[in-house]
């Protein structure tokens, strides 16, 4: 069922097995398990079906730390969520992403990998990416293999996901006519009642903008809202447990991490064309895009105390020059339009265009300009950030239309994230050189003292990080050193749970959305066997 608490706020007023707060890739995907297990469950949503501008003022905050990209623009507040406009990556975390690493400083979960790998699986169906097949990328993108020594950089792989608005209303039809689920639109999260021992959450407090209000009452809560939102209503909730419901040892907020990107070096080769191209993403001829990418080797991580980073390659123009017109163009078209429906219909249409050229004519294209040495072959690295609990999210004293407090973001880096950085370039100059194909000349940037990481708009439509929001509410076996469990429980709270990043411990290279739907789908099984 679909209401609207503006318009019917008697839709809240029952008793449900489940309420989640969110309906984007985690609380989408969660409703739906949930309700096929015969549950009865809320889902509430602080938007409507479709964007609107007073609803999205709502995530304004500051950025207080490392430049980053406004935060009203960084995510999206309306049924589907962010992976609205998303690009598709999906990859797997690295089993080493899930072990304790004695050189990165508050690595480790409490689950390792094969405790997801079910559930991995279940979300392979869910975003139509082809085969559970990871192992060998060069072998399953047709590519033949560069010669690099696996001990050294070892490779993985994209796989995309090629739907636009895969959590939508218009493919939520089944969730919709369910009769054992109300969606509420507009119903948006001011406060979770925690009882007065500090055990229980014994509701949820709900507003529109324009004053209409319920309290949802369920017997397990689910946060859903992003990494971001996730913490402020936890921070806001503060009423019974000072400084906010989860945080008892000053975990809540800390451990903000993203994937930061940057040029970190230029491949000098007589063969850029070549190099560059193995590295794209490849339309099979049949199943999903995929593209390899290089990673640093386990053992390479280890020896030199780096972290879990990958690099892409591109042939560009030198930055000096600025950013491409074609980077440009995007950019603006990217900023200028509202994404609501017409806005992500043109993006989409963008987005097909580009599959297009990227298809048919690029290679093509690239070839020509690489061999008259109009561009030069360029290292980009998406590296993992290391966990730094100095890296946060606060609330702010100002106040949004709702009388809630805003969430500023303090990111920060820390010196391991650069060192990584250099380890990759000197890693692969001595690849380049032992097979006798080139050299790597390093960016100055990386060589600099300092943990400062600098903003390039000519690296791409990405010049700062992901976009990727994770951490906050990190994962942890013992209450002392996170905020939610293995099972995304918060701890000593025995019915409120976590969906979405904002649980990740560490961040890998991966982007995030795969993994998080993974263990959303993980959570949905585990509040199933407990209601049972």
């Amino acid at each position: 069922m679909l209401a609207d608490l503006a318009k019917e706020p008697q839709a809240a007023a029952q008793h449900f097995d489940v309420a989640i707060i969110g309906a984007g890739a985690a609380g989408v995907s969660m409703a739906r398990e949930l309700t096929r297990a015969g549950h009865k469950v809320c889902l509430a949503e602080s938007g409507g079906l479709d964007f609107e501008e007073r609803t999205q003022a709502l995530y304004k905050g500051e950025n207080i730390g490392h430049e980053y990209y406004d935060l009203e623009e960084s995510r999206l507040r309306f049924f589907g969520g962010t992976v609205s406009i998303w690009g598709g990556r999906c990859a797997l975390l690295d089993e080493i992403d899930f072990r304790k690493r004695a050189w990165v400083p508050h690595s480790g979960w409490p689950i390792d990998r094969d405790d997801v790998m079910p559930w991995y699986r279940k979300a392979q169906e869910i975003f139509e990416i082809g085969e559970f097949a990871w192992d060998d990328a060069y072998r399953l993108c047709g590519i033949p293999d560069h010669g690099f020594d696996p001990d050294k950089l070892a490779t993985d792989l994209w796989r995309f996901d090629e739907a636009t608005e895969r959590f939508a209303a218009s493919r939520a039809k089944d969730l919709i006519d369910a009769t054992n689920l109300t969606i509420l639109l507009h119903a948006n999260a001011v406060k979770l009642r925690l009882s007065e021992n500090g055990a229980q959450i014994d509701g949820l407090d709900v507003r529109t903008l324009d004053g209409a209000s319920a309290t949802i009452k369920a017997q397990q809560y689910v946060l859903a809202c992003g990494a971001i939102e996730n913490v402020r209503l936890l921070l806001a909730s503060d009423d019974v447990m000072q400084g906010g419901i989860g945080n008892a040892h000053d975990q809540l907020g800390r451990f903000f991490m993203e994937h930061p990107t940057g040029r970190i070096g230029k491949v000098e080769t007589d063969r850029p064309f070549d190099l560059w191209a193995a590295y794209q993403k490849r339309f099979m001829p049949s199943g999903p895009p995929l593209a390899p990418v290089l990673r640093l080797a386990d053992s390479v991580q280890e020896a030199e105390g780096a972290l879990n980073s990958i690099v892409t390659f591109k042939l560009q123009r030198p930055p000096e020059k600025g950013v491409a017109l074609g980077n440009k163009l995007y950019h603006d078209l990217k900023h200028s339009l509202n994404p609501d429906r017409k806005g992500r219909a043109l993006d989409h249409i963008y987005r097909g265009l580009r599959a297009w050229f990227h298809k048919n004519v690029r290679e093509r294209v690239e070839k020509t300009m690489a061999n008259r040495g109009m561009t030069g072959l360029y290292m980009i690295i998406r590296g993992e950030q290391a966990p730094n609990r100095n890296s946060r999210i606060v609330l702010s004293g100002t106040r949004d239309a709702l009388g809630m407090r805003q969430a500023n973001l303090n990111w920060q880096l820390d010196p391991l994230d650069k060192h990584t950085a250099r380890v990759f370039t000197r890693i692969f100059d001595e690849e380049m050189s032992r097979l006798e194909r080139g050299s790597v000349t390093s960016s100055d940037w990386i060589g600099e003292p300092g943990n400062d990481w600098p903003v390039d708009p000519t690296v791409g439509n990405h010049p700062i990080a992901g976009y990727h929001h994770m951490g906050g509410t990190r994962m942890s076996g013992d209450p002392r050193n996170g905020v939610v469990d293995a099972d995304c429980k918060v701890h000593g709270i025995a019915n409120l749970h976590i969906a979405g990043s904002s649980t990740f411990a560490t961040a890998g290279w991966a982007n995030p959305t795969f993994t998080l739907v993974a263990l959303a789908l993980r959570l949905a099984d585990h509040i199933h066997q407990k209601l049972d």
